[in-house]
């Protein structure tokens, strides 16, 4: 039995079961409606019509056929079809994968893997990141047992950077180090044997217990990431960062370090006891009898060197606007008219500041840095390079309390 026709009527009586009737041909199925519209009119036998819905019977086949009299309605017209939904844009206004967006999931995956060993110092933890990524030095001034150590480890462990540490004492020489030329009995020769500075993530502990000629060794190391002995250079693996730590309670058997020393430093933390619930939270952690190893080895690593060096080259393009640029500038200079500050900060302070603004503000997923960056950056960038009158010295003032009033002083600029 052929099918009938579109504009023909449909036959009337006792229709033969459903499996002997033949199935349409597939240019007389109904459109779907989520298909576009064909270019241009098609002739009207081609047209499919569109027939009421109904309930579908199993084993029956669609018919494409009007029907006739009053139950027959016109064609629906075709849907369009859907259009694909935009990609909606990240926190701080950045598209999803932007480089702000992939600085802000790595500085949380690394916080993630941090907080597995090491309890609270939020300071600590986003002030070395920050100066990391900004290619700066972290000057830590703590009592001892807050475990700077561990942090340092669990840090090298997470970057998949090399770690060291120099325990600084009154009899370390400059060479011990550095590193020194020895005499290789097998050839006859000098070779250069590398110190324990040729390192990414260095510890000087207690670098305040070791004289001015040890002092002065890091200046080039901090500065130009290299090693000059005997007329060579020997260049350090970066990215490089320098964790020096001093005991702010002992002062017997120690070296003040100079000015130019403490200028090199990007930041200065004040590390303080925690809180009662963190240093619960230790106990809990670290109660128990065990190597650190085992427990430095369920920390995983989430990123490489190289990844490192890219992301502090990104954070070159978050924008500071003009008036941010002066704010900072007001802030540096003021410090050397402040009345209770017997010297003030150099122009390297303002440097620090505008580095590591742009690394925080990538780190929060902005392309942009905005007034509280610098105000959050401001003491650690500003307390170390600011010296206090012999008045202020008298009166009990701390540097960050003299700075704390001197911030608000300045007008925050209107972005």
């Amino acid at each position: 039995m052929e099918n009938p026709q579109p504009n023909q009527p449909r036959p009337v009586g006792p229709q033969p079961p459903a499996a002997a009737r033949p199935a349409a041909p597939p240019s007389a199925l109904p459109a779907s409606p989520a298909s576009p519209a064909p270019p241009g009119p098609l002739p009207p036998a081609a047209q499919p019509p569109a027939s009421p819905p109904a309930a579908t019977v199993p084993g029956a086949v669609v018919r494409a056929a009007a029907a006739e009299g009053p139950a027959s309605r016109p064609a629906a017209p075709a849907a369009p079809a859907p259009t694909p939904p935009s990609p909606r844009p990240a926190p701080g206004g950045m598209p999803p994968g932007g480089p702000a967006a992939a600085a802000r999931r790595l500085f949380e995956r690394i916080q993630t893997e941090l907080r597995k060993v090491f309890v609270g110092q939020d300071e600590l933890v986003l002030g070395v990141l920050v100066a990391l990524f900004s290619q700066g030095h972290v000057l830590i001034e703590s009592v001892p047992g807050l475990g700077k150590t561990l942090f340092v480890r669990a840090l090298g462990r997470t970057l998949g950077c090399r770690f060291g540490r120099i325990q600084f004492t009154a009899d370390l020489m400059p060479s011990d180090i550095t590193g020194a030329p020895v005499f290789d009995a097998k050839t006859q020769e000098f070779r250069f044997r590398p110190g324990p500075v040729f390192t990414q993530l260095l510890l000087a502990d207690e670098i305040n217990r070791s004289p001015a000629k040890t002092h002065a060794a890091l200046l080039e190391i901090m500065q130009e990431y290299r090693v000059t002995v005997d007329g060579v250079s020997h260049k350090l693996e970066r990215p490089f960062l320098v964790l020096a730590t001093q005991n702010p309670i002992e002062s017997e058997g120690t070296y003040n370090l100079p000015e130019a020393q403490l200028d090199r430093f990007m930041f200065k933390l004040l590390i303080d006891y925690p809180s009662a619930d963190e240093e619960a939270g230790i106990l809990m952690m670290h109660g128990r009898q065990g190597e650190l190893d085992d427990r430095l080895a369920t920390i995983e690593q989430v990123t490489v060197p190289a990844e490192i060096l890219a992301t502090a080259q990104g954070a070159n393009s978050v924008r500071v606007d003009p008036k941010l640029v002066h704010y900072i500038n007001s802030l540096v200079r003021l410090t050397r008219q402040w009345p209770q500050f017997h010297a003030g900060a150099s122009p390297r302070a303002g440097l620090a500041l505008m580095q590591g603004v742009r690394t925080l503000a990538l780190f929060l997923g902005r392309d942009y840095a905005v007034p509280d960056d610098v105000v959050l950056l401001a003491r650690p960038a500003l307390r170390h390079r600011v010296i206090l009158s012999a008045e202020a010295e008298v009166e009990g003032h701390t540097a960050d309390e003299l700075l704390d009033e001197m911030i608000r002083t300045v007008e925050v600029p209107r972005l």
